[in-house]
């Protein structure tokens, strides 16, 4: 019969390997997230003038819209008020672009990550660049 085997100590420096990589992780992830966030939409942008304008057009067609259309005109204008109350929320993608370079080319060689993938996803570049990530390698 085999020796059980007990739970191993892990070494400090293991764990703060461990950390190193989850620190890292967020930190890439929030500068994802954040270019996905900011990424402009398709079609024509809309302003806060032109979002009040549609609530006060909804406003005046729920006084004559059916029941089904006064249930959509309603989730309109919830729809058109979290994006007027979000305009103001921009992500500062700077301060994340910052500690995006300062960790993303350890990130990457630790995942196998290679700068097309970096390129498909949104990053720059420049920023690949600044974080001496090269097509090279």
């Amino acid at each position: 019969m085999a020796a059980k085997r007990g739970p191993k100590e892990m070494t400090d420096e293991h764990k703060a390997a461990l950390e190193r990589g989850r620190a890292e992780g967020r930190i890439v992830r929030d500068y994802l997230e954040g270019l996905r966030s900011s990424k402009p939409k398709r079609g024509r942008k809309r302003t806060p003038d032109s979002i009040k304008q549609r609530l006060d057009k909804i406003d005046e067609a729920l006084t004559e819209a059916s029941a089904l259309e006064e249930l959509q005109l309603v989730q309109e204008r919830r729809d058109l008020n979290v994006e007027l109350e979000s305009m103001g929320a921009g992500v500062d993608i700077t301060e994340l672009e910052s500690a995006f370079v300062g960790v993303a080319k350890s990130y990457g060689e630790r995942k196998g990550i290679s700068y097309a993938s970096w390129r498909d996803v949104g990053v720059s570049a420049a920023t690949l660049k600044r974080a001496g990530i090269t097509r090279a390698g």
